[in-house]
């Protein structure tokens, strides 16, 4: 469904601003449909601003563009939700959002899939990710199944610290495995919760 402008005050609709990656709210502005054209046509979020009178493209004088990917309604039509990614600082203050909060994601795992599938590619001699990948998927099985035997061992004592560093190092390179597999902690998240709902 296509904004409709006109039916709002000097056709100017609020537009909320969310990171497509880590969902935080980062910014309100107004759009018109001008604004709206724009944005779609340069991949650009841009506004109307109001105090100055005209469109106006976020980043255009710091660089911190906001990279749009989708735009949608609210249920009663008078809402734009954006979905965008940043390029730095949101905030004229430099703070990451319009609220001075963080921009992280609640859920790091997901956060951290990002991560390693950034970093798969990379130079093998500085990023670990690169390495395992490049040995290929049963290397990275290989390494699971130590790492969960790893894990039991530490379990039997009491070395909370050490237990705790296996887990970790055993929840990444299940991450790994994953990725390899073509597949994100999602899916598997989401066949836990059909496991979970009583038939």
């Amino acid at each position: 469904m296509e904004p409709q402008f006109q039916k709002y005050t000097d056709g100017l609709m609020p537009a909320i601003i969310q990171d497509a990656r880590t969902r935080q709210v980062l910014m309100l502005g107004f759009m018109n449909q001008a604004a709206w054209d724009k944005t779609r046509a340069t991949g650009k979020v841009t506004f109307f601003s109001r105090s100055k009178q005209r469109l106006w493209t976020k980043g255009e004088q710091s660089g911190h563009y906001l990279n749009f990917l989708t735009g949608e309604l609210d249920c009663d039509g008078d809402t734009l939700l954006i979905q965008a990614h940043p390029t730095g600082p949101v905030c004229h203050t430099g703070a990451a959002t319009c609220w001075n909060m963080s921009n992280t994601s609640a859920d790091f795992l997901e956060e951290l899939e990002a991560i390693i599938e950034s970093r798969k590619m990379a130079d093998p001699d500085t990023s670990y990710v690169a390495r395992m990948f490049g040995k290929g998927l049963n290397k990275i099985a290989q390494k699971v199944g130590e790492e969960a035997v790893e894990l039991v061992i530490e379990a039997k004592d009491d070395h909370s610290d050490l237990f705790i560093n296996e887990a970790a190092d055993l929840l990444f390179h299940y991450l790994l495995l994953l990725n390899a597999k073509g597949f994100k902690l999602q899916t598997v998240t989401e066949k836990l919760r059909e496991r979970h709902i009583p038939s």
